[in-house]
């Protein structure tokens, strides 16, 4: 198989790969809502259990069990996936990504208001906008289940497998790239193409500190932390009658 070929047919596996992993979740969870809903209990009335829920599902079961079938199916150890304790030396890491996060994305939210685009929201803040006990519920997921799935699936998986085809910082923007933009399924309102390239200039953050530590648990932390404080200023801002 030609180089060529085969870098178009890592492109093709690790876009079924994301696209076939949320299709699999949405299933799991119909399915769990209709079993719910035969014994009294309603997600659609209960909106954070729904995202707890949801969040269990696709980010710890589907996004798992997609990483362990494909382990097997290739016939690959567990050490494909790059990760082990973390030292200082990630700690240090870790807490510069978090930074970098953070500061990257109040530049992008500068730029874009003075820019004067419009910029698509997060089902999730519409929900917590109703109901701010949802992001409470989502900042011990974030460490939990949010940032080590995702980063399991978009990182570890996706990105290691681009690798193998791709320069290693080739594999960094193509993953970063499918992860924005998986996210468009969860957006609404106008501004969807703003909003999917501030998620792909943070995911390149995450990309880059995994190439350059050989350690999944810092993305994963990073991700973690920044999703949990994102959320805890939703708590405060919403609950607090600020503008969010």
């Amino acid at each position: 198989m030609t180089n060529g070929r085969q870098q178009i047919r890592a492109v093709g596996i690790t876009l079924g790969i994301a696209l076939g992993s949320f299709v699999v979740g949405a299933i799991l969870l119909m399915l769990v809502s209709q079993a719910l809903s035969a014994v009294g209990i309603s997600l659609s009335d209960r909106p954070a259990l729904r995202l707890g829920v949801s969040t269990v599902l696709l980010q710890g079961v589907t996004f798992g069990g997609v990483a362990l079938f494909y382990l097997q199916a290739r016939d690959i150890g567990l050490e494909f996936i790059r990760v082990r304790v973390p030292t200082r030396r990630d700690i240090a890491w870790v807490t510069g990504g978090f930074i970098m996060l953070l500061v990257a994305v109040r530049a992008l939210s500068a730029i874009i208001a003075y820019l004067g685009f419009d910029h698509a929201s997060n089902q999730i803040i519409e929900v917590g906008r109703e109901e701010p006990t949802v992001f409470l519920v989502l900042i011990p997921l974030s460490f939990l289940l949010v940032g080590p799935g995702e980063e399991l699936l978009f990182r570890g998986l996706i990105q290691g497998t681009l690798r193998e085809s791709f320069h290693p910082m080739r594999a960094v923007v193509l993953a970063s790239l499918i992860f924005a933009m998986v996210h468009v399924f969860s957006l609404q309102g106008s501004g969807k193409l703003v909003y999917i390239g501030v998620v792909f200039t943070l995911a390149l953050v995450l990309g880059v500190t995994y190439e350059l530590t050989d350690n999944l648990a810092v993305p994963a932390l990073i991700h973690g932390a920044y999703n949990a404080a994102q959320f805890g200023l939703a708590y405060y801002t919403v609950t607090q009658g600020t503008a969010l």
